[in-house]
């Protein structure tokens, strides 16, 4: 069995289709709050039809309690994680995926936490997009409201990654893309190619 983990999702609907490509991959969903909806949200239940009340789903009160209650604290549960993020060097094709691993996907607005990221150098990943001048027509407004919503990031000189990264794993927090997949389809991407590479077992 797969891992399909969210960290913070904020868009029910996202949940509800990642949810429902568990149930028909085998894979196990989890979540990490807090949570930006209720699991009872009709949103999230139209996004995953009939497959909901089918998903093996577990809930945690944060990313220590998930680390812990999955047995994946120390070098051993390093090995087993998969943190997917624009700010990785490293593509996910060029990650060896086993059963039982665990694909670590962030908020829909700001993606994982730095010092999240900077704790997990080695296990960290992304799926490449083209960049925002091969894309937005109106990058500048969107850079702009990028700027709003954090404003702490302001500094990169500050940045988590840059402290803690001494081996060119990370790109430049400066560079910062606005560019990206949905959330539910970086999770199906992802989540496919781990079930390639473990040959789709049980899959017909």
């Amino acid at each position: 069995m797969l891992n399909v983990v969210l960290f913070e999702p904020e868009i029910p609907a996202n949940t509800g289709n990642i949810g429902r490509t568990c149930v028909v991959t085998g894979a196990r969903l989890h979540l990490i709050e807090p949570l930006g909806f209720s699991l009872d949200s009709k949103q999230l239940r139209r996004a995953g039809l009939g497959y909901w009340e089918n998903l093996d789903v577990a809930v945690y009160r944060d990313w220590e309690d998930f680390l812990t209650r999955c047995g994946l604290t120390g070098p051993a549960g390093e090995k087993r994680l998969h943190l997917l993020t624009k700010k990785a060097r490293r593509t996910y094709a060029e990650s060896t995926y086993r059963d039982g691993d665990y694909l670590v996907f962030g908020k829909e607005s700001s993606g994982l936490p730095e010092d999240l990221l900077a704790a997990h150098a080695d296990s960290c990943e992304r799926i490449p997009m083209l960049a925002d001048r091969d894309t937005l027509a109106n990058r500048d407004a969107w850079s702009a409201q990028e700027a709003t919503l954090h404003p702490d990031d302001a500094e990169p000189t500050s940045s988590p990654l840059l402290q803690q990264d001494i081996c060119g794993n990370f790109i430049d927090p400066a560079d910062y893309r606005i560019s990206a997949l949905n959330l539910s389809n970086a999770a199906a991407i992802v989540l496919y190619e781990a079930l390639r590479q473990t040959n789709f077992p049980g899959m017909e």
